[in-house]
């Protein structure tokens, strides 16, 4: 990351000499204006999410682990908002006179803030896992995914995400150097082992992890998809048939248990949770796409020939990672009936009487 911000400071003083930096330079003028708007907006959005799980209460497993997810995204948030605001001072005012090294508000926090992401990552993968779960065996489910449970898996998680970025968290230190113009002693941020740390991080967080999470929610998808499809249709066929005799009506019940017993609550559920596992897989596929770009072209990366094509993808990469943090609210207002009813009586109401 360090590198990269000097690829861009070595753009940004020169002339755009090839069609890579071209598109790098405007995507990054296009892009990066809009990161403030989209994390101020994921705060607020998720805040309020915390906000009204805690109104309605957390009491199942799918409920801990979205108010859970909304915890992780606000830190994530936070924790990368110094990193967004000197990634833009730096592309706008390239040349501005830092009374600090910068890599105190660009790169102190960024890996703590990767670490948040990946642990809502985490998440999102086993709300993905436990619906699944829920529709393949819906009477045992209860019993097997109690609340109790599920805050056990989500610390476990926890534990998981920060000792697979223990090497990149334990790289960066802060040391002391004398600065010449001010006669005295500075502190500044430094790397110790950064290519080995950095080729183990890759290794555990770029090139398996990554794929192993994206195939999983491809699978949850497409299971509970099937699952409502089938829900949905035997639904309306009984409603179609509810005038006809007791023997429709117990093939109705037998295609019903078919479809997984889900009932319209459940049906809004897995809707809500498709929708979320959805929004992942496509803020996701940037960065898996870049990083096979990686493996299989070695030029590929922030020194090599394709440095500024790679900036792009960064890019669009760390953009995608702000909207998946921010969205979830919209998808929680419209499926989730509970959800929409609590947010109207806490924000509705109060600015009408007000």
């Amino acid at each position: 990351m360090a590198n990269l911000m000097e690829q861009l400071n070595d753009t940004l003083n020169t002339r755009l000499t090839s069609p890579h930096e071209f598109v790098s330079h405007l995507l990054l003028s296009a892009l990066i204006p809009t990161w403030p708007a989209i994390i101020l907006f994921g705060l607020l959005a998720n805040l309020v999410n915390i906000i009204i799980f805690v109104k309605t209460g957390i009491r199942d497993s799918v409920t801990t682990l979205l108010f859970s997810l909304a915890v992780s995204d606000v830190f994530f948030l936070l924790l990368i908002s110094p990193t967004g605001a000197t990634y833009i001072i730096f592309h706008f005012q390239p040349k501005w006179d830092w009374p600090f090294d910068r890599n105190f508000t660009f790169f102190l926090l960024y890996w703590p803030a990767f670490t948040l992401y990946d642990f809502s990552a985490y998440i999102s993968v086993s709300i993905g896992v436990i619906r699944c779960a829920c529709v393949a065996m819906p009477l045992r489910f209860k019993s097997l995914f109690t609340k109790s449970r599920t805050v056990k898996l989500v610390f476990f998680l926890f534990i998981v995400a920060l000792l697979l970025r223990m090497p990149v968290l334990t790289m960066v230190r802060i040391g002391w150097r004398f600065n010449p113009a001010k006669n005295s002693s500075e502190p500044y941020v430094q790397s110790y082992n950064r290519e080995t740390l950095t080729q183990i991080n890759d290794i555990l967080n770029r090139n398996s992890l990554p794929y192993i999470n994206f195939i999983i929610m491809i699978a949850c998808v497409i299971i509970l998809t099937t699952k409502l499809y089938e829900a949905t249709r035997v639904r309306s066929s009984h409603t179609a048939h509810s005038h006809t005799d007791e023997i429709d009506k117990q093939s109705g019940d037998k295609n019903k248990a078919i479809a997984g017993r889900l009932s319209a609550k459940d049906i809004q559920v897995v809707q809500s949770v498709v929708l979320v596992c959805s929004i992942f897989i496509i803020s996701q596929l940037p960065f898996l796409l870049y990083s096979t770009a990686r493996l299989i072209q070695p030029e590929f990366n922030d020194k090599g020939y394709y440095r500024h094509l790679f900036r792009a993808c960064t890019t669009i990469s760390t953009t995608c990672s702000f909207l998946n943090a921010s969205v979830n609210i919209f998808v929680y207002y419209r499926y989730n009936s509970k959800y929409r009813s609590a947010f109207l009586s806490a924000f509705y109401r109060k600015t009408v009487n007000g």
